[in-house]
Formats: C-alpha cells, sequence, structure tokens
C-alpha cells in the first residue's frame, strides 16, 4: 500500500509539477500569471482535440505510436502558447492589469475546455459524460521495459510514462538556467528591476514574452499529461479539478526555486489523495471530507510561514506584478 501511495502521489504530482515550472518561470520575469489554471485547462482539451481527430480517423487499432503522442503534444503546445501570447499582449504590450488579466484567462480557458469538451462528447454519443481515449493512453502510459525485473526499486522510480521524467528533467534544467548561465541572470534581472536591466542593454519585452509563453507551455503540458496518463485517457468536464491553483500555491512554497518544486508537488500530490488511504473506525463520510481538506490548509499555513521570511532571496521578484513603461524610468 505504501508503495501504490507513493506511486500514486507522484502522478498526482506531475500536473501540479509542470504548472508550479511554468509559473515560476512566468514570475521570475516579473509576471504573476494567475491564468494558469485556465491554460493547464485548454493545454488539456487542445491535447484531446488533437487525440481524438487523430483516433478517430484511423481507428483506435491502427495509431502510429509516434503520431499519437506528437499530435497530441503539438496540439497541447499550440494551444497553451496561443494563452500564453494573449497574456503577453494584454500585459506586456498593452500594459493591462495582470492579476485581472490572469483571472480573466483563467474563466475562459476552464469555459473553451467545457465548451469543446461537450461538442466532443456529443459527437460520441456517449452514455456518460465523458471522452475515451484509451488507445492513445496506453500509448502515452508506457513504461519503461525493466521497470517489472527490479522489484520495488522499479516499481518506485522507473515504472512511470516517460511525462514524468520529461516534468522532472524540466524543473532541473530551469533551475540550473536561472541560477547558472547568462540566460537566466537576464531573466531575473528583468523581474527584479526591468528599469536597470533596460539601462544595461537587456531587451526587456523579449524576454517577458519569451518567459511568459515558455511557462504556459510547460504549464500547458501538465494539463495534457492528467488527461493522457493520470486520467487513463479519459475526458470529463470540470474533472481537472483545484490542480492549476495548487500549482501557483507550490510556486511559494518552493521560494521560486524550480528543484524545490519537485519536492512540493510530489509533497501536495500525496496531500491531495491521502482521503482514500487514511481509515478512520467509526468514522463517517464526513471525516473523509475532512481529510480532502488537507492540501488547501497546508497552502494556507505555507502562505503565513512564507509571509514571515525577511531574507532577500525567499521572497519573490521585486516587480513581480508590476507593468513596465519604458518611458518612465
Amino acid at each position: 500500500m505504501l508503495v501504490q501511495f507513493i506511486q500514486r502521489a507522484m502522478m498526482q504530482g506531475i500536473p501540479l509539477l509542470l504548472g508550479s515550472t511554468g509559473e515560476i518561470i512566468t514570475e521570475k520575469a516579473g509576471h504573476l500569471n494567475l491564468g494558469i489554471p485556465g491554460i493547464m485547462y485548454v493545454g488539456s482539451i487542445s491535447g484531446v482535440i488533437g487525440s481524438f481527430i487523430y483516433e478517430t480517423s484511423v481507428g483506435p487499432q491502427n495509431l502510429n505510436p509516434v503520431l499519437a503522442v506528437l499530435i497530441p503534444l503539438l496540439s497541447s503546445i499550440f494551444g497553451s502558447l496561443v494563452m500564453g501570447l494573449i497574456y503577453c499582449v494584454l500585459t506586456v504590450t498593452l500594459r493591462a492589469n495582470q492579476n485581472v488579466t490572469g483571472l480573466a484567462l483563467t474563466t475562459f480557458g476552464v469555459g473553451f475546455g467545457n465548451f469543446f469538451g461537450g461538442s466532443l462528447i456529443k459527437l460520441v454519443d456517449s452514455e456518460m459524460p465523458s471522452i475515451t481515449l484509451s488507445a492513445t493512453s496506453n500509448i502515452f502510459r508506457t513504461t519503461l521495459p525493466f521497470a517489472d525485473k527490479l522489484g520495488v526499486i522499479g516499481d518506485l522510480f522507473f515504472s512511470y510514462s516517460f511525462l514524468v521524467y520529461v516534468a522532472i528533467i524540466i524543473a532541473l534544467v530551469a533551475s540550473w538556467i536561472l541560477s547558472r548561465t547568462r540566460i537566466g541572470l537576464h531573466l531575473r534581472a528583468v523581474g527584479e528591476n526591468p528599469a536597470t536591466a533596460d539601462a544595461a542593454g537587456i531587451n526587456v519585452n523579449r524576454y517577458k514574452y519569451t518567459a511568459t509563453c515558455l511557462g504556459s507551455v510547460i504549464a500547458g503540458l501538465g494539463g495534457l499529461y492528467y488527461v493522457m496518463d493520470y486520467a487513463n485517457g479519459i475526458w470529463s468536464n470540470d474533472a481537472f479539478g483545484d490542480r492549476g491553483w495548487l500549482a501557483v500555491a507550490i510556486v511559494i512554497f518552493a521560494l521560486w526555486r524550480p528543484h524545490i518544486s519537485i519536492i512540493g508537488s510530489f509533497l501536495f500530490g500525496g496531500l491531495f489523495i491521502l482521503y482514500n488511504y487514511v481509515s478512520v473506525p467509526g468514522a463517517g463520510i464526513e471525516v473523509q471530507e475532512l481529510f480532502k481538506m488537507v492540501p488547501y490548509v497546508v497552502t494556507l499555513i505555507v502562505l503565513i510561514f512564507t509571509s514571515m521570511r525577511d531574507k532577500r532571496e525567499n521572497q519573490p521578484p521585486q516587480s513581480l506584478g508590476l507593468s513596465y513603461f519604458r518611458e518612465e524610468r
């Protein structure tokens, strides 16, 4: 049961990891993108649409494994990228309020996903209000062939799909780039003081556009992973839940460091499914509902402790949430 819990916690944490990594990159450029939940939703439904079109056109038995992965992957990237560009145009170019823009994107993204998800459900004429892409999901969920031969070690570390390892690699690479490269230094400078970065010859708008769009694409992959791997290829409207908001909270938990978000995501993933593994003798279903509150209670505690930290390196970028206008320098 412990091995199963750890496996499910890691799988539950991957959407959170991709979402938080994408948001960290965005916030390092000085933009608070509260549209991450909506972007993850759009990334998810975009991948579902691409997979649905391909699977229905050639048939579940005739899928090309490469195309079955590539088509939903590129569809998800495209949908997330468009959402990131919309956010950039509004907040970077037009200097709209970042909080309002992000919340509007979240509302739009959820509505976009539910509209097209509902339309696809009507096309398949399913008795259940869902779409099942089992053939594509089975390809996405392919594990390493030698995992079964390694016992518990194989179950804990090598029994996952490729997107799990991609998510961890992205977080580690992002952490290295932000802390050890000139590009990361320039990006952090843009987030801390864009006027100073501009005076030093750094193209502020280019870094803001690149970081925000890249962060949106990474977050969108979290939505794709949830449907194709964790949910076994089943799309249901509003099934994604509050994972996008938890991903935003993990950014604060991780102190804006992508490598720490790996631990935070798996921790919150475990808290998210804890109620399935905790049994209180003689207690009713109300106690189980209380355990469902645990990740949100922990989020509040994290926010409280974060507000008490005084060290500058543990604080968000100084210009986070503030629009930059070059002529105001």
